[in-house]
C-alpha cells in the first residue's frame, strides 16, 4: 500500500486543501493516523517531539532512520533515554545487518518467530516487511510449516525461551546441533538465541509502553475523514472518545496528596533499609529463606484482568503450539532447582561464550545491560539528588527471582519493602505475559512519577528479562560443550 504524505508543507492552507481535493479526484485515498503519538499510554505532548530534540537525539534519529529506513515509534519512546537508545540501536543493527553466522532473511524470520510468541503484531509486521525486502521467500510467511526444517526445529527452543526458560537442557541443544541435514552450528545457534531473546524482550517493551503502530502499518491508519471535533460517531461506537480521554493519566497532572505520599513513603523505606544494611547483615541461611519466600510469593502475583486470549491466525501461523504459555516454575508440585548466579553468571561465563562464538556481540550486550542497570538521573518524581541504586537493584533482582535466579549476596526482604503490589503486577505482566498489559496497569503504579521514569522501568524489565533467558540458554550450551 502506498501512502501520500498528508502533512503537506504549504504556507497557504487553501493550497493544501486544493491539493487534498485534487488527490481525492484522482481516487487517491489519504490515510490519517489512528493514534496520537508513538504511545497509547503517554500523551503525545509529553513525548519528545521531532524537531524539538537536542543534538544527541537528532543524531540518534538520523542513525535510526539510516539503519531502519524509518523513524519507528519504539525509537521515539526510547529516546527519553538517549544513552540507552544509542546502545540499543548499535546492538540491533549488528544483529540484523552486520556480518554474522546467519543469512539476513533468517535473522528477520527469527525475529518474526520470537515476536509472534507474544502475539506482538507490531514487531511481526515490521519484520515481515524487512524479511521480504532482503529477499525472503513469501511462502514462509504462510506459516512456520512452510519454512525450512532447520527453522522449524528452532520452534521448541523459541517457546521455552519465551515462556519457561528454566526447562531448557543440554539435550535440547544437542537436538539442534546434531540433526544431520538441518543441523545448526554453534555460532549460528548463538546468533539465533540472541535474536530470540532480543525480540522476546522487545515485545515486552512494545506492550509495556503501549507502542502504537506507525501510520503505514496495519492498525496504524484510517481512511475515514476527520470530523470537526477530530473524531466521528464511529469512533464513539468503537469506544474511542478522543485524545483527552485516552491519555488521562495521573502522571504529569497536579500532584494528589495520596500519590505524593507514596513517593515520600518509598524514599523513607529506602532510607530505613540503608540504615538497616549498615547496622546488621542477615545470615546466609536467612538470605536463602527470604529468596525462597519471594520466589514463592511471586507465583501468586497476578492481575485481576488476567485472562486467556487466543492469538490471531495472522500471528499464530508463525509459531507452533499456541496453547504453550508462561507457567510459574514451581506450580503443580514441579520443582526446578534455583539458578545460583554464583555458579553461572553473565559476567563470568555467558559473556565470554557469546563473544567467542559471535565476536563483538558479547561486548555489545554487556554494554547494554550495564547502561540499563546503572542508568540514573538521581531523581524520583519531584525529588532531586536521590540515590536510586537500591530501587533499581530491587526491580532487576525481582525479575530474576521470578525466573528462579538467585544472587547470594542480595537480601530479598528488600523487594517487598520497595515494590508494592500494583508495581509487581505490572512487572510480572510485562515480563511474562506482555500481551496482557493494559493502560490501567501502566497508570496504577508510581502515579506521581514522570513518563520518562516509567520508560526507564521498562528498560530494566527488557534487559533483566533478556539476561535471564540468555543465562538459561547459555548454561545449557556450556553443559553441552563440556
Amino acid at each position: 500500500m502506498h501512502f501520500v504524505n498528508n502533512s503537506i508543507c504549504s504556507p497557504d492552507l487553501a493550497v493544501a486543501k486544493s491539493q487534498e481535493l485534487w488527490f481525492r479526484e484522482l481516487g487517491i485515498r489519504i490515510p490519517r493516523p489512528l493514534g496520537h503519538g508513538p504511545s497509547r499510554f503517554i500523551p503525545e505532548k509529553e513525548t519528545i517531539q521531532v524537531g524539538n530534540e537536542d543534538a544527541m537525539m537528532h543524531a540518534l534519529f538520523a542513525e535510526s532512520f539510516a539503519t531502519l529506513g524509518r523513524l519507528d515509534n519504539v525509537t521515539l519512546v526510547m529516546v527519553f533515554h538517549p544513552q540507552y537508545l544509542e546502545s540499543f540501536l548499535k546492538t540491533q543493527h549488528y544483529l540484523l545487518q552486520m556480518d554474522g553466522p546467519l543469512p539476513l532473511h533468517y535473522r528477520h524470520y527469527i525475529g518474526i518467530m520470537a515476536a509472534a510468541r507474544h502475539q506482538c503484531s507490531y514487531l511481526v509486521n515490521l519484520h515481515v516487511n524487512d524479511f521480504l525486502h532482503v529477499g525472503g521467500d513469501p511462502k514462509w510467511l504462510n506459516g512456520l510449516e512452510n519454512a525450512p526444517q532447520k527453522l522449524q526445529n528452532l520452534g521448541e527452543l523459541n517457546k521455552m525461551l519465551a515462556h519457561r526458560p528454566w526447562l531448557i537442557t543440554k539435550e535440547h541443544i544437542e537436538q539442534l546441533l546434531k540433526t544431520e541435514e538441518n543441523s545448526w552450528s554453534l555460532a549460528e545457534l548463538i546468533h539465533a538465541v540472541v535474536l530470540l531473546t532480543h525480540y522476546h524482550s522487545l515485545a515486552s517493551f512494545t506492550f509495556g509502553c503501549g507502542i502504537s503502530p506507525e501510520i503505514d502499518c496495519e492498525g496504524g491508519h484510517t481512511f475515514r475523514p476527520p470530523s470537526v471535533s477530530n473524531y466521528c460517531i464511529c469512533d464513539i461506537t468503537n469506544g474511542y472518545h478522543g485524545v483527552d480521554e485516552i491519555h488521562t493519566s495521573p502522571t504529569g497532572s497536579i500532584p494528589s496528596t495520596e500519590s505524593v505520599c507514596e513517593v515520600e513513603a518509598l524514599m523513607e523505606k529506602m532510607k530505613q533499609l540503608q540504615e538497616c544494611r549498615d547496622e546488621e547483615e542477615a545470615s546466609q541461611e536467612e538470605m536463602a529463606t527470604r529468596f525462597e519466600r519471594e520466589k514463592r510469593e511471586s507465583m501468586f502475583v497476578c492481575s485481576s484482568e488476567d485472562e486467556e486470549s487466543a492469538p490471531t491466525r495472522d500471528v499464530s501461523r508463525h509459531f507452533e503450539d499456541t496453547s504453550y504459555g508462561y507457567k510459574d516454575f514451581s506450580r503443580h508440585g514441579m520443582h526446578v532447582p534455583t539458578f545460583r548466579v554464583q555458579d553461572y553468571s553473565w559476567e563470568d561465563h555467558g559473556y565470554s561464550l557469546v563473544n567467542r562464538l559471535y565476536p563483538d556481540v558479547g561486548q555489545l550486550l554487556d554494554e547494554k545491560f550495564h547502561i540499563a542497570y546503572n542508568l540514573t538521573y538521581n531523581t524520583m518524581a519531584m525529588h532531586k539528588d536521590v540515590d536510586t541504586s537500591m530501587l533499581r537493584r530491587a526491580i532487576w533482582n525481582y525479575i530474576h527471582c521470578m525466573f528462579g535466579i538467585r544472587y547470594d549476596d542480595y537480601d530479598y526482604g528488600e523487594i517487598n519493602q520497595l515494590l508494592d503490589r500494583s508495581f509487581k503486577v505490572y512487572i510480572k505482566t510485562v515480563v511474562c505475559t506482555p500481551e496482557k498489559t493494559t493502560k490501567r496497569m501502566y497508570d496504577s503504579f508510581w502515579r506521581q512519577f514522570e513518563h520518562s521514569e516509567k520508560v526507564h522501568v521498562n528498560l530494566l524489565l527488557v534487559e533483566a528479562r533478556m539476561q535471564a533467558e540468555l543465562l538459561y540458554a547459555l548454561r545449557a550450551i556450556t553443559r553441552y560443550m563440556t
